[in-house]
């Protein structure tokens, strides 16, 4: 029993990152590339996920290896102004984040009870601000988890009632091209999975055990079953995400341009009938204030990593980082349009401040200032160095073919 509570306890940080990328930025970026594109962009979810695995089990490495967050680390290993930089734009990369979030919980608001979007946003900001100054999300954490799981596998599920072309989408899933005028979708993909915010929450969560007290050996096993918690429960995000654009595709490609998420919902009724928008909305707004909860518990973490702490939802510098994310997410609600292209390029703005976290992760865990004896080396190290360079070239290049109109 004590060595199933032991490997259990590993699990909870996956989860959480795993929430943030099954969010309702996923849920309208997954169905906008299935129902515009078709297949052809299932090989960005694929690639995303690889370095997902990887840069997640390298934030994880920090915390475990050096009993510092990344925020910590910044705090404590960078100088200044570059710290306040780095700082800021991961603030601004979880807002953007929160912003999706929940604006998702406003949608699922409006389909639920004809709440306006921008009262809905207010009311789930309101809803996830409480719940994590009184710690109550804890007691109902994992019942969100498992609601929005039993969800996602319900596309998963829809793989067998509509007609797939499963060549096509298995080619797809791993030969990468660039459809006209998908650059933002690719972008909104890519950010909508290696979130910024997700490696300062996960090295916060698992240093938070104090693996630094511990020896060498010890610390080499948590590392090992840290990694299997990040491949497995990646892999399940990657996944429910694939089975979204593909059911998008099946259902919408050549059919229905899809401009909100609300038609959306029309996904499920194969398996849930007339119950359908319901079943979608009560799912969206689960998404939407779960994964509000993490944006909420990183932009705490950040900004008390500031100041060399850990987060603490009753600590005044988390509290103070928890209510920059979430009111800076409601604000921003107040000045959108279109609430569906705005979940889009939320994600695609968390893709711009990804280079930058990525490439201060790798100088930390890379220093042996920082790492000590488990400095980044091996195929690790060079996996790191390669995915910051897909990363990079994806963000030009989009950057030129949308510049050029290509």
């Amino acid at each position: 029993m004590n060595k199933l509570k032991n490997k259990l306890k590993y699990v909870g940080a996956g989860l959480l990152v795993t929430v943030g990328f099954i969010d309702p930025g996923n849920w309208a970026t997954n169905v906008e590339a299935g129902s515009t594109y078709g297949y052809s962009l299932l090989w960005v979810i694929t690639l995303s996920t690889i370095m997902l695995i990887v840069f997640q089990h390298n934030s994880a490495h920090l915390g475990i290896a050096s009993g510092y967050c990344l925020s910590e680390s910044i705090g404590k290993y960078i100088r200044k102004p570059w710290k306040q930089i780095w700082i800021i734009s991961a603030i601004g990369a979880a807002i953007c984040t929160a912003l999706a979030e929940l604006l998702g919980g406003a949608i699922a608001l409006q389909m639920l009870f004809d709440i306006p979007i921008k009262a809905g946003a207010v009311m789930t900001g309101i809803l996830v601000i409480t719940a994590l100054f009184g710690r109550s999300y804890e007691k109902v954490e994992i019942w969100i988890v498992g609601m929005v799981s039993i969800i996602g596998f319900g596309f998963i599920v829809e793989l067998n009632l509509v007609d797939v072309d499963w060549t096509a989408s298995a080619v797809s899933s791993v030969l990468p091209t660039i459809p006209m005028g998908s650059g933002v979708l690719i972008l909104g993909l890519l950010g909508a999975v290696v979130m910024p915010h997700n490696m300062f929450l996960h090295s916060d969560i698992i240093q938070q055990q104090h693996y630094f007290d511990q020896s060498e050996v010890v610390i080499k096993k948590k590392l090992k079953s840290e990694f299997k918690d990040t491949m497995l429960t990646m892999i399940i995000g990657w996944v429910i995400n694939s089975a979204m654009i593909i059911v998008a595709a099946a259902a919408f490609y050549n059919h229905v341009e899809v401009t909100d998420l609300v038609q959306a919902e029309k996904l499920l009724e194969p398996i849930a009938g007339k119950a359908s928008s319901i079943i979608f909305a009560v799912a969206l707004l689960l998404a939407g204030v779960s994964s509000s909860v993490t944006a909420g518990m990183a932009g705490g973490t950040i900004y008390s990593g500031l100041y060399q702490k850990s987060y603490d939802s009753n600590d005044k510098d988390s509290r103070i980082g928890i209510l920059i994310t979430i009111l800076g997410g409601v604000i921003l609600i107040f000045f959108i349009g279109d609430p569906f292209q705005a979940l889009i390029y939320s994600q695609m703005m968390l893709s711009f401040q990804l280079p930058i976290t990525i490439i201060l992760l790798i100088y930390l865990t890379s220093s042996k200032k920082v790492m000590g004896k488990f400095i980044n080396k091996g195929l690790e190290k060079y996996a790191l160095y390669f995915f910051a360079s897909v990363v990079i070239f994806l963000n030009v290049l989009i950057l030129i073919l949308q510049f050029t109109g290509n």
